[in-house]
């Protein structure tokens, strides 16, 4: 029996999808056909040109469908991609809301344009993925068929992400793992150290990734004189995350918005103890100090006093860790919840194959 294929509309190159196609291929065997948009949103000339590509993406979709006979189409996002796999004439159609919402951003000018297209894909698609609950309340505001949704994160890898601790518990060592965004508050996370700084306390912080703000934050660093005791580590193999993550008795993330957070369970998993934003997609994991602590958005002085806090209960702070691998153990384990998906896709093909 030939290997069914899946056709994936979505950017390839993101960590996300490419932990959704591979564990569509280990657990379900499918092969894939994929297409993205080749231009970027990096600014407003790109942006037109990308609108221009996606006018006439369906006509290449198309064209794919007719060489490759997919079994399936899947698509990230409920917009942009998610309405060309509405359109494909390709069933079934799963596709996967990526954040909190994917009408996003909220003052953008296309925003009704977005619901109308969100509402076409909802309807059309056989299934709809929300990677944890915050997705749902969305969806539910829009009246989607909740029958159509699998809530459920793919999970994360918990051999690669183990729970062994390699790290010296008497001193602060904490790790950031967001890339460098203005949405993900970096410059708070290093006034709170600064704060931590003047009180006296020995600290180290990690800060993995790139983005555009990679300059400006190592001059915030040497501004306030913290510099030594911060690592910048660039961009690195996503094979040398675990042990820094081991290195790591912290995990710090100041997001001012937030869908499902691979980078939490990672954390969770390798008994990093979180201290993260007071949003609706850390809330649905967090509870604040009874598993980790919640601090309100863009709040430096908060965030200094509750890293304190934590680093002075270590008791309070081991039984947390505890809890959050039991947690991830039971809800994030990537062979199990990428095992469930693979069934429901092969599941939806059958069915549509009897039509």
């Amino acid at each position: 029996m030939s290997k069914r294929k899946i056709l994936f509309l979505g950017e390839t190159y993101r960590a996300d999808a490419i932990t959704w196609m591979n564990g569509l291929k280990e657990f379900g065997d499918f092969e894939f056909i994929t297409w993205e948009l080749k231009t970027t949103n990096a600014n407003s000339f790109k942006r037109v040109l990308r609108i221009f590509e996606y006018s006439i993406a369906l006509f290449q979709v198309r064209k794919l469908i007719k060489l490759h006979q997919p079994d399936m189409v899947i698509a990230e996002r409920t917009t942009s991609y998610g309405f060309l796999a509405a359109l494909s004439g390709v069933k079934p159609v799963a596709i996967a809301q990526q954040g909190r919402t994917d009408l996003w951003p909220e003052k953008s000018i296309l925003l009704p344009l977005k619901k109308i297209i969100q509402d076409y894909a909802f309807k059309k698609a056989d299934l709809i993925h929300a990677w944890g609950p915050v997705m749902t309340i969305s969806m539910k505001a829009a009246n989607v068929d909740m029958n159509k949704v699998l809530v459920l994160p793919k999970g994360i890898d918990l051999v690669k992400f183990g729970n062994k601790k390699i790290v010296d518990s008497s001193k602060i060592h904490a790790i950031v793992t967001r890339s460098l965004m203005p949405e993900y508050r970096h410059e708070v996370i290093l006034k709170a150290f600064s704060i931590i700084n003047q009180e006296g306390i020995d600290f180290e912080l990690t800060i993995v990734g790139d983005g555009k703000l990679l300059a400006k934050l190592k001059e915030l660093a040497t501004r306030m004189k913290i510099e030594k005791n911060v690592n910048f580590t660039g961009r690195i193999p996503n094979s040398k995350l675990p042990e820094l993550l081991q290195k790591s008795n912290f995990y710090i993330s100041m997001p001012i918005t937030e869908g499902v957070s691979a980078s939490l369970f990672e954390a969770m998993a390798s008994n990093c103890y979180p201290i993260v934003s007071e949003i609706p997609g850390n809330q649905s994991w967090i509870k604040h100090r009874e598993n980790g602590q919640l601090i309100a958005i863009d709040d430096s002085r908060m965030l200094a006093k509750e890293l304190l806090w934590a680093f002075e209960n270590s008791k309070y702070r081991n039984a947390a860790i505890i809890k959050n691998r039991r947690f991830v153990e039971e809800n994030a384990d990537y062979n199990t919840n990428m095992k469930i998906i693979s069934d429901k896709y092969q599941e939806l093909i059958n069915i549509s194959k009897t039509y």
